[in-house]
């Protein structure tokens, strides 16, 4: 044995300092002798594993035995060669400044202005005591692949390091070029614990923008306590550079996450009818937005100064839009553009602002606007934008753009919006099935402040309902949960007198009784009007029942109007964008303030953060800004944001679950004998049905993450980043809640669960129920009027002889204008599609490697697979006649959570995140 010893080390003296270029298990007969490449033998690295232990190290096995290695004696640690493979993402499309910069990049990349790249080790030096590094090392070729017009290409360098360096975990990247490059991911070729990925997916930077280097981590998760002493202080420093200082106005370059007040909604500069409040405060309590840091505006210290279309708005590099969700964003930005165009163009010419009738309507998917105006180039060449409008009479020659897609709601019956049962069937089924709830108590109560409103007793009587309950009185139908109400007396009230006074608005509190048919369908049974209390004694309040007669057909068909038009206003103010954009931002920002892109959490959280800064933000700056296409088209106006922060004082993200959702509307109880646990009151409620589905599959999904990370409650309270996470997403990003109780604890694994599952669940799911549908069900706007401009006619009116004389004329001028009407369309028909570069759930990028966790991955492909299930019951259930609510003649099937989707207005598929 020893005499063997002495040849290794004799064989080992002659090993050139220039190793074979893999630096793999070299074993060559060099003179009759065994040849060994000492980095393959790490013994002091060496981890053994136990039954039940997760291994956050790659294991490295010695190519001989380890009593024979403990023999050698190293003098000198030899020098070998790895190889990264480094892909970028190229742009598409290059405007000039664009392709002179990539040029002179390629140039200056030959004369040594390189990208260069730095390995980090895991283990620290012993000598120096500070963290291994490797050589330098230029990227290779840049120059010669410059102008490959290829999606993606693939660079490569050779980096040096020595036999002791042991397992890479981090990279340093230098941008010596002056253009930002989008890195896609890195592999490390060459190490004998094989290939080594690093997940990127983000720019990096020239360092003319970012002077330090850009730190990539390995896909291995640790938890902080579980980093290796080679990388706590990169974890530690990237963490930093993330947050900032919160100083300064942010550059588009900067990768900085903080938080501000919504200040920017208003723009004061341009006079009084621009001013809006700041919401987030004392005053108006509201979830924390991304901080721009912008200067304010001249006449307002507290406002901050606007940023206006088409100059972009700031969010951290990483989060904006890829470059396909770009170009589908601006295509449907210019649709907008284009329907809301032509419609002006009608207006000026014909001075006709009203819908004059349905065929005006159906003509707008059939015909298109264009084709009706008749659009002669001579009037195009005298329009103010004639490039575009040149663009837009082109493009009428292909078909489709200047014609709107005729909404789904239209495709299987065309009159199914006029009927009642299709009325009550998208309250469970529709764009808004979220807003239902069981009615516990008759008549409904208002929790409104009498002394500040004025009595809000209910007109609503047993006379009005117990014709329509089947032969069940009212008392015997709410013990046998037969009664459902849609309740928006207490949110629009406060708000009326103020929404009424704006011109070309007229709005109701509404509340809609339905009764549940034993068929499993439901039908609306009474709807309450509800005005503020002008004067004593005066009557604010009306009751609409189904029709008798013709008359009461018109009025009937006016109240269910004003219904919908409460209900968009609450779905898109409220369930919509409160409940599933303003309120997951700060649980996003925390997330990259807190938590390292090397931790567990991070990662499970990754695919659900994407874009949702970016929508925000644009929706800032074109959507729920003063005069915004929210304000111009939803019933309260300049009021609309008020709305959305008076109904955050009743949010609670401990009833933000679906079933405690279910469970607090009293649609459901509990029931354990019952699939999920629940018992729904509704047994044919699509939305419900469907959604616990998806939501028991990330639950199971999440605990099977967190088990197995969090072995025991001391790891979730220990971890130091993840408590600082969920405090920080509370006490700064929900400030103005953080001192209500029924925040869920963080103790352990079952609350860790319950607050990620719940996190998945609206980026997710429930923000897909919610938006995919706008155009499909809102794209015809006599189905979901978003404003009303006419109250319901009173005998003793005026106005009542011209609604007995023609009642869809009436009708028609109650609903919004064609302008108003054309606007709204556009912009729903963009907020309703997926672009092409969409990730749905059970689907992420880098599937195989965005983790180093083997076990994990097969978790993932687990459940990936669940969701394929879940897809094939949904197509199941909307073929089962038995469900009337989704299947049936003229019925829309439920597919606004089927998980997948094509691009495109498709009313299906559920995105991993609040992408648009």
């Amino acid at each position: 044995m020893a005499s063997l010893a002495k040849d290794i080390i004799s064989a080992s003296s002659m090993v050139d300092n220039k190793s074979s270029f893999f630096g793999s298990n070299v074993i060559n007969q060099n003179l009759g002798r065994l040849c060994v490449n000492p980095v393959l033998i790490p013994l002091d690295r060496k981890r053994r594993l136990r039954k039940g232990v997760r291994t956050t190290t790659p294991v490295v096995v010695a190519a001989i035995s380890e009593d024979l290695v403990k023999l050698v004696r190293v003098e000198k640690p030899v020098s070998f060669k790895v190889r990264a493979v480094l892909t970028v993402r190229n742009k598409v499309k290059e405007d000039l400044t664009e392709t002179i910069v990539r040029k002179l990049d390629a140039f200056a990349d030959q004369i040594g202005r390189n990208v260069v790249l730095e390995l980090h080790s895991n283990d620290i030096d012993p000598k120096t005591r500070a963290p291994k590094k490797s050589k330098e090392a230029p990227l290779k070729d840049w120059s010669k692949k410059s102008n490959l017009k290829t999606e993606r290409v693939n660079y490569t360098a050779d980096i040096l390091v020595d036999s002791e360096f042991g397992i890479p975990g981090a990279i340093a990247i230098t941008n010596n070029h002056q253009k930002e490059f989008f890195l896609e991911s890195i592999i490390i070729e060459g190490f004998a614990c094989g290939p080594v990925h690093f997940p990127c997916n983000s720019w990096v930077q020239s360092y003319k923008d970012y002077s330090k280097p850009r730190v990539f981590f390995s896909n291995q998760p640790y938890l902080p306590h579980e980093t290796p002493a080679g990388l706590r202080y990169l974890r530690d420093q990237e963490l930093k550079d993330i947050r900032g200082d919160g100083e300064g106005v942010r550059k588009l370059s900067d990768r900085i996450y903080d938080y501000d007040v919504y200040n920017d909604l208003g723009n004061p500069d341009r006079g009084n009818e621009f001013i809006r409040p700041s919401l987030g405060g004392d005053k108006m309590p509201y979830p924390r937005r991304c901080r721009t840091g912008r200067e304010p505006s001249n006449t307002d210290i507290l406002a901050e100064s606007r940023v206006e279309k088409p100059l972009p708005m700031y969010v951290p590099r990483d989060e904006q839009f890829e470059e396909s969700k770009a170009n589908a964003f601006s295509t449907g930005r210019l649709k907008a553009v284009l329907h809301n165009l032509l419609p002006s163009i009608v207006a000026s010419i014909s001075k006709k602002h009203d819908i004059n009738s349905f065929s005006q309507l159906d003509s707008l998917y059939s015909k298109g606007v264009v084709l009706k105006l008749g659009l002669q180039d001579d009037l195009v060449k005298k329009l103010p934008l004639p490039k575009l409008v040149t663009r837009l009479h082109e493009s009428s020659q292909g078909g489709g753009l200047l014609k709107y897609d005729t909404p789904k709601i239209l495709s299987k019956d065309k009159f199914s919006w006029l009927r009642d049962d299709e009325f009550a069937r998208q309250t469970i089924a529709g764009v808004n099935p979220v807003s239902i709830e069981r009615l516990q108590v008759f008549p409904p109560v208002s929790r409104l402040d009498p002394d500040k409103y004025g009595s809000q007793e209910s007109a609503l009587g047993e006379e009005h309902i117990v014709g329509h309950l089947n032969g069940m009185s009212v008392q015997q139908a709410l013990e046998e949960n037969k009664l459902f109400i849609i309740d928006y007396h207490d949110i629009y009230l406060p708000f009326l007198d103020r929404i009424n006074a704006l011109d070309g608005r007229k709005a109701y509190a509404t509340r809609t009784i339905f009764f549940l048919n034993p068929s499993g369908t439901l039908m609306p049974v009474a709807i309450e009007l509800s005005l503020p209390q002008a004067l004593p004694g005066t009557e604010s309040k009306r009751v609409v029942t189904p029709p008798a007669d013709a008359t009461s057909s018109w009025l009937w068909q006016l109240a269910k109007a004003h219904v919908c038009s409460n209900d968009a206003g609450v779905h898109q103010l409220v369930h919509h964008w409160l409940r599933t954009h303003a309120s997951m931002e700060p649980f996003i920002l925390a997330a990259h303030r807190q938590l390292s892109a090397m931790h567990p959490i991070y990662k499970l959280l990754d695919p659900h953060m994407r874009y949702t800064l970016e929508i925000n933000a644009l929706a800032r700056q074109n959507l729920i800004n003063a005069d915004g296409v929210i304000e111009q088209c939803f019933t309260p106006g300049r009021y609309c944001m008020e709305m959305s922060a008076a109904a955050y004082k009743n949010w609670r993200f401990d009833l933000e679950g679906l079933p405690a959702d279910l469970i607090r509307r009293g649609v459901a109880v509990r029931d354990p004998s019952k699939p999920h646990g629940l018992k729904l009151l509704i047994e044919d409620y699509p939305y419900a049905s469907d959604g616990l589905m998806i939501w028991e599959a990330i639950q199971t999904w999440v605990r099977t993450y967190v088990n197995h990370y969090y072995p025991d409650s001391a790891h979730v309270c220990n971890d130091r980043e993840l408590q600082a996470w969920y405090a920080e997403s509370i006490n700064v990003g929900h400030a103005d809640l953080r001192h209500e109780d029924w925040w869920p604890t963080l103790a352990d694994a079952d609350d860790l669960t319950g607050i990620l599952t719940t996190i998945i669940w609206l980026a997710s799911a429930q923000h897909a129920a919610l938006n995919f549908g706008q155009y499909p069900y809102g794209g015809y706007i006599p189905n979901r009027p978003p404003l009303m401009r006419r109250l319901l006619p009173d005998e003793n009116d005026p106005e009542y002889m011209s609604f007995h004389d023609d009642p869809q004329k009436y009708f028609l001028s109650a609903l919004p204008s064609l302008l108003q009407s054309t606007k709204y369309m556009a912009v729903v028909d963009t907020l309703s599609t997926h672009s092409p570069d969409e990730e749905y759930i059970g689907d992420r990028q880098q599937t195989d490697t965005w983790t180093g966790d083997s076990e994990i991955v097969e978790a993932f492909y687990s459940f990936s697979a669940e969701i394929q299930r879940i897809e094939k019951e949904i197509e199941k259930r909307n073929r089962d006649p038995s469900l009337k609510n989704r299947c049936g003649a003229g019925v829309l099937p439920y597919e606004l959570l089927a998980p997948s989707s094509e691009s495109g207005a498709t009313c299906r598929g559920v995105p991993n995140s609040v992408s648009i």
